[in-house]
């Protein structure tokens, strides 16, 4: 089973409808911060119904108990399921799609309606003519990975064909990680609060990176005299831990404060939402420069691994102080 709840849910409804969702198994995978993973197998055979029935059951007790209707997909595989519930067009609905089915239910849809086909690959996918899912089922998965790449390829070969050996892995909301940063005294140099922001960055990407996770989103504090503090959240555009994703969202967020003759006394980034890298697949890119700062910071994480988290630094600018 795979549960989609409304946009921008508040995080402590988020924790209850996982909660419903341990009601009915054991066995759930948060995916925050607004969907979640269910094994049914045990859940079927304790309450004697099909899926369908337990999907009904989850959302009359959203409804009544929480207020909050969701889009319930149901099938053989993570893939099937998930793909299911992007298929329910209003705000909640149950679609469950039979062992027997899968070929036939996924050979219609989009190309970009399989879930784990990223816009990227689904465009490369369309400009060989391949628009949907059964015509992508159709062709050897040599010449898909050739087209997407060779992780990524098998992957989309598979799943276009209802084929995913993924179990639902229990999992709680995942942990945050976060880097701070103390003016000695109160400063008013943008070009010195954006270095240091710029050091953030690095020290929380090559933190991720070292414990094998990427962040779905940036949450930047910044601590102002007085005591007053202005705080902003936003998601990236995919989930990553590479120096370059986290620095454009980084300064977004900080341009977003306009800060003009604000005195700030202290900064922190945190990378939320946090799942392991493992988990994700990334998306292929054709951007000749940024394959190339992906291969250098590799080389500068040996370098740090090898001589020490201050063997390679971003460029600074001496601060300005009032």
């Amino acid at each position: 089973m795979h549960v989609r709840c409304p946009d921008r849910l508040p995080e402590d409804v988020y924790r209850q409808v996982l909660e419903q969702l341990a009601e009915l198994s054991p066995v759930v995978q948060a995916l925050p911060p607004t969907a979640a993973l269910v094994e049914l197998k045990g859940s079927l055979r304790y309450h004697g119904v099909d899926g369908r029935r337990l999907g009904e059951v989850l959302r009359v007790r959203t409804i009544s108990r929480l207020g909050v209707d969701v889009r319930v997909g149901i099938g053989p595989s993570i893939t099937v399921a998930a793909t299911a519930s992007g298929q329910i067009t209003g705000p909640g609905g149950v679609l469950a799609v039979d062992s027997g089915q899968v070929a036939d239910w996924l050979g219609p849809l989009p190309v970009e309606a399989l879930h784990g086909i990223g816009p990227r690959q689904a465009q490369v996918l369309r400009d060989y003519g391949v628009h949907c899912v059964g015509l992508l089922a159709a062709i050897p998965p040599d010449t898909v990975q050739r087209l997407l790449g060779g992780r990524a390829g098998r992957q989309a070969a598979d799943r276009a064909r209802g084929i995913d050996p993924r179990p639902v892995t229990p999992r709680a909301l995942p942990a945050s990680a976060s880097v701070s940063r103390t003016f000695p005294r109160h400063t008013l140099d943008g070009a010195g609060v954006r270095a240091a922001l710029l050091d953030l960055v690095v020290t929380l990407a090559l933190q991720l990176r070292r414990q094998g996770q990427v962040a779905r989103s940036l949450t930047l504090t910044l601590r102002f005299a007085g005591g007053t503090t202005w705080e902003k959240t936003r998601r990236l555009p995919e989930t990553s831990a590479h120096d370059d994703d986290l620095r454009t969202l980084a300064y977004r967020l900080i341009d977003a404060a306009g800060l003009q003759r604000g005195r700030l006394t202290g900064i922190t980034l945190k990378g939320e939402d946090l799942v392991a890298a493992d988990q994700v697949a990334e998306q292929i890119s054709f951007d000749g420069a940024r394959e190339a700062r992906l291969v250098a910071e590799e080389v500068s994480d040996r370098i740090r691994a090898k001589f020490g988290p201050g063997a390679i630094r971003p460029a600074t600018t001496l601060l300005r102080v009032s």
